[in-house]
């Protein structure tokens, strides 16, 4: 707590006013102290407002104090619930030091917990902005950018194809006579200004978000269009005339179609458009200036799909093994990707993922020929507003390869009008990328030429829907048809929807009925996939145990590590019998996890899972029991303490932990926030011998050339805007590190072989390299551009996990220079590398 007691300075003015005056700041700076002592900080922060109100003058000296005790009481109120009161007091701060940006930072804090993201974001740019060099608040800005402003937007802004498409379509309207337009979903208002830029009289725009409402204001302001371009600060949706914009227009633009078409909503928002803020369209045979009439660009789209084998695809979306590390998933149990079960569930969720499928590690396989899905013509009212409400359509498609059917993969042709198109396909350098419908819940996934997929597309709850995809075999095609047959003439199966259906209906389905699905993210599927992860921990599991207690564990038999049968009969069980205090394992990492059944198949093992989802425990109780544990041998730790935050505690009073399992690398390729508090909290509840895993952390880099991460980053220059002004105000939202990276299909070219760069120790901190400057030898003439990084969770000397080998169901990450550093093969560049926080920097010197 600070220590200083500012002393109240005398008014300007004489008289009994100025002396009371001075006489109650005086009270009131002693009763906060005092309050301070008691740890009364509510009051405390009461008397700290009322000398700030009487005597404002004295808010330099008070300033340190205030903060602490702002902090601590919205400790308080936040534990006790208390939100309206605590945002009241950031409030009522932030007007008394409105530019203090340590106040913004911890504001933002407890909205982002709070889950209110982008409020949260805005006040961590706003600390970054008012101190440029203040740590917390960049690392905080850095996660949290994304919900400000989308990383999509810098691919699409870079995309110099897009961008003369759009705006020769948009030309070639205006000139036509399309004076009047509104841009929906207008971002940074680029669409806005080619129509303005091809000379439209009126121009309306209209944008959710506020930070890019914002934004475009700056953007069209700084090139000079501000008093022909009105903006709005709301949806689509809530447009009314006369009273947002005067009458309707003659031409609509926008671009809010996303990978799987219609995700952004774009049916909806044109439904309302054609009803009341569009012209009627022309008609065919009506002759005049078609200003007098409304149209939309983009005109139509055409959606393509194909079926293709991907192991990438199938290791996020489908569990490929029944035995992990000597633990049995049971046939009771059943793991979904979150794309596949909404499907059943008819959630209004995205029902697909999305991927660079040109770039998707180990490629793919087109096992069927490109084909149509649908077509929608967005100039037509009535075939808009009759999509949501179709039967899904039934398709039927040859196999031509062999192989495993994985996904169906979704792309589209953009006809923005009868002159201009752009396709997302695979082989097109565009910024979209490709919608991919995971398979899953086939009791066959293999596919052979003359076999046929079927499916079902729809376009339900505003999605594009592929559900319902089976593999029909020629063997049982040809049965179909002619059972058939025997009731329809040949001649007459004009109908080929009809026969589709009844290949279709013709599923083979599970001989067992499924008592569990367990939901799975697809880093959370692909973790469980990784068969090394499991092997590795269940080695280093095991020598701890045995170094601490060689009598309570199961021998292995083999070199997995097998469990022997117990004493007590042939069947195997999870723990053995023991009258001893058992060993305490504690599996805190983030999402699912087998951990600590497979610790509780090492011996007299008592594991905890820090697991919060219901259907999740249910699970894992279902493992346990096909593996026969005794009942209640795995405790989910949640369950057993009041505070989630409070989730490194002793088991009992009496005793400590043997092994701590704490999550260090996030799925996106970073460092776990607040992970060396963690480690240090576990270190005091370990028992004597004890560890925690992973014990220490390498994190490795290489300086690599790569164009494709530069422009993911930022917005380069005004060429590929097409002369607008734009890079310097979406680039204040630029971030220095790209996540969710896969150096293994990355576009780069590597200049420089890997070195290590830092050491995290989680059982020893003493041997930390939290900061350190690392001499790397350039071996290849280039523009360095970047610095990708992954790390090696060592669980001891012996047992590694790479977060960059094939199989691991982590990303990696880079650091994207500012600007390029051209070298020359032999010399070398210094590094200097920082971790505060969970906050890696890497500053490149030449």
């Amino acid at each position: 707590m600070p220590n200083s007691r500012p002393r109240p300075r005398r008014g300007s003015g004489d008289g009994a006013g100025a002396v009371g005056r001075d006489r109650l700041v005086a009270r009131s700076l002693q009763s906060a102290e005092h309050c301070l002592g008691a740890q009364d900080f509510g009051t405390a922060y009461a008397h700290y407002l009322l000398v700030l109100s009487l005597a404002p003058e004295l808010k330099e000296d008070v300033k340190e104090t205030f903060q602490y005790t702002l902090f601590k009481w919205a400790e308080e109120l936040d534990a006790l619930s208390r939100i309206q009161d605590l945002l009241g007091c950031y409030e009522q701060a932030l007007e008394l030091f409105p530019d203090d940006e340590v106040i913004c930072n911890s504001m933002g804090e407890h909205l982002f917990r709070m889950g209110f993201r982008d409020e949260a974001a805005g006040y961590f740019h706003k600390a970054v902005k008012l101190n440029p060099d203040f740590s917390d608040a960049k690392e905080n800005f850095y996660r949290v950018a994304n919900w400000l402003v989308e990383r999509w937007h810098f691919i699409m802004l870079n995309d110099t194809k897009r961008n003369r498409i759009y705006n020769a379509a948009i030309q070639k309207a205006v000139c036509s006579g399309s004076k009047s337009v509104l841009d929906i979903g207008t971002g940074t208002g680029i669409l806005s200004m080619f129509a303005k830029k091809a000379g439209a009289h009126s121009v309306y725009a209209c944008e959710l978000s506020k930070t890019m409402y914002e934004l475009a204001c700056d953007v069209v302001a700084a090139n000079k269009m501000e008093d022909g371009i009105k903006l709005l600060h709301m949806k689509s949706l809530d447009i009314e005339i006369p009273k947002h914009i005067p009458e309707r227009v003659s031409l609509v633009v926008t671009e809010t179609v996303d990978a799987g078409v219609f995700g952004e909503g774009i049916v909806e928002s044109l439904i309302h458009a054609w009803e009341h803020l569009l012209l009627q369209p022309k008609t065919k045979g009506e002759n005049g200036n078609c200003g007098q009439y409304g149209k939309v660009i983009p005109a139509s789209v055409v959606i393509f799909g194909m079926a293709v084998e991907c192991a990438e695809i199938r290791r996020h979306h489908r569990v490929s093994t029944k035995d992990i590390a000597g633990v049995h998933l049971p046939a009771n149990v059943t793991f979904q990707s979150p794309a596949y079960s909404c499907v059943d569930t008819g959630e209004a969720v995205e029902p697909y993922t999305t991927e660079k499928m040109s770039r998707i590690p180990g490629g793919y396989l087109p096992l069927t020929e490109c084909f149509e899905i649908m077509k929608v013509d967005f100039n037509s009212l009535q075939e808009l507003k009759s999509l949501a409400a179709k039967e899904p359509c039934p398709l039927s498609v040859p196999a031509v390869k062999e192989g495993m059917l994985d996904a169906v993969m979704v792309w589209f042709v953009l006809q923005l009008d009868d002159e201009h198109s752009l396709s997302t396909s695979p082989g097109e350098e565009t910024c979209w990328e490709q919608a991919v419908y995971p398979v899953q819940a086939l009791a066959d996934y293999w596919i052979k030429p003359g076999d046929r997929v079927t499916m079902e597309a729809s376009c339900q709850d505003c999605y594009l829907r592929i559900q319902s995809v089976n593999i029909l075999h020629l063997e049982h095609e040809m049965e179909v048809i002619k059972n058939f047959t025997k009731s329809k003439d040949l001649l007459s199966l004009g109908n080929e929807a009809e026969l589709c259906s009844a290949l279709a209906n013709l599923q083979t389905s599970r001989a067992d009925a499924l008592e569990q699905t367990c939901v799975l993210e697809p880093t959370e599927i692909a973790l469980l996939n990784n068969i090394p992860y499991h092997e590795g921990f269940k080695i280093a599991m095991r020598k701890v145990l045995s170094s601490l207690a060689p009598e309570k564990l199961c021998q292995p038999v083999d070199t997995h590590c097998q469990d022997i049968e117990m004493s007590s009969g042939s069947e195997q069980s999870g723990t053995a019998p023991s009258t001893s205090d058992p060993f305490y394992v504690l599996d805190v990492s983030e999402g699912f996890s087998l951990l600590p059944i497979i610790a509780g198949t090492l011996g007299d093992v008592k594991p905890y899972s820090s697991v919060e989802k219901d259907q999740h425990c249910i699970t894992l109780d279902l493992i346990s029991e096909a593996n026969h544990f005794p009942k209640e041998t795995l405790e989910f730790w949640l369950r057993h303490i009041e505070d989630e935050s409070a989730v490194l505690q002793r088991p009992k009073s009496d005793k400590l932990w043997s092994i701590i399992i704490l999550d260090v690398i996030e799925p996106s390729g970073l460092i776990q926030q607040e992970i060396m508090e963690k480690a240090a909290i576990s270190r005091c509840l370990l028992q004597s011998g004890g560890k925690i895993f992973p014990q220490y952390v390498l994190m490795f880099g290489m300086l690599v050339e790569s164009q494709t991460l530069v422009e993911e980053s930022a917005v380069q220059g005004t060429e590929h805007t097409l002369g607008l002004n734009i890079a310097p105000f979406i680039n204040q939202f630029q971030v220095p590190i790209r996540v969710f990276l896969d150096l293994s299909s990355l576009p780069c070219v590597p200049l420089s072989q890997p070195v290590e760069l830092l050491r995290l120790d989680l059982m020893t901190p003493y041997l930390n390299t939290s900061d350190r400057e690392v001499k790397v030898r350039i071996c290849r003439s280039g523009r360095v551009t970047a610095v990708p990084f992954w790390f090696h969770l060592c669980l001891d000397d012996e047992v590694r996990l790479d977060t960059s080998g094939e199989g691991s169901h982590w990303k990696q990450a880079a650091v994207v220079l500012d600007s390029p550093i051209r070298v020359q093969a032999g010399e070398e560049l210094l590094l200097s590398v920082q971790h505060h926080k969970s906050n890696v920097s890497i500053t490149v010197k030449q």
